[in-house]
């Protein structure tokens, strides 16, 4: 089941304290982002965020899971309406995250 764009938009509202939240449709799905890093995904109308080494020992309560079937684990955020927990999650992950490479600028005539 796909996600609906009601419940994509109420969470990027909800993660709005934690920064620049940008969206995109993604496989049916969608991924989003803050402050211009990829942190995760939202699936079957259920918050997904990226597990880092850092954010798993500081977070061991919040339960994990893989967004769709053949994918790794990532958090699964069960109460969207805890902002506290949405911001501090999301701003912890975002800074071990490194810098999203520059994309290669492609010439008039198609080459990269």
């Amino acid at each position: 089941m796909a996600s609906s764009k009601e419940f994509v938009e109420y969470v990027a509202e909800q993660l709005q304290d934690a920064g620049t939240i940008v969206y995109r449709r993604m496989f049916g799905e969608y991924g989003w982002y803050c402050d211009g890093k990829f942190l995760g995904v939202i699936c079957d109308d259920q918050l997904f965020v990226k597990i880092t080494p850092e954010t798993a020992k500081s977070f061991p309560d919040v339960p994990k899971a893989p967004p769709y079937e053949g994918a790794k684990d990532y958090f699964l955020v069960e109460d969207i309406d805890d902002r506290s927990l949405l911001t501090q999650l999301v701003r912890a992950t975002w800074e071990v995250l490194p810098d999203p490479k520059p994309k290669k600028r492609r010439n008039p005539n198609g080459s990269v």
